[in-house]
């Protein structure tokens, strides 16, 4: 379930060239999902980690997971 919600979340990121060669990375709809890297590659690996990261986040906080592209992660909270 997590692999399919970071590809359909590197489905909708947008890349940015930055001064110097590098790229910036961000998803819309993924508040302070960002990634930095040489490449588009690079940038592109970076961010499914971060991605990632922070789906953990979330889920140990007991925040909730925005859907993304049909792709929804429950989140329950222990009682």
């Amino acid at each position: 379930m997590i692999t399919r919600y970071i590809e359909k979340a590197l489905g909708r990121a947008s890349y940015q060239a930055l001064e110097g060669g590098s790229y910036c990375a961000t998803v819309r709809g993924l508040r302070g999902v960002v990634a930095l890297g040489k490449t588009v590659e690079e940038c592109r690996r970076e961010l499914a980690d971060v991605i990632e990261e922070w789906i953990l986040v979330r889920v140990a906080r007991g925040l909730d997971v925005p859907p993304i592209g049909g792709v929804v992660i429950k989140v329950r909270r222990a009682s």
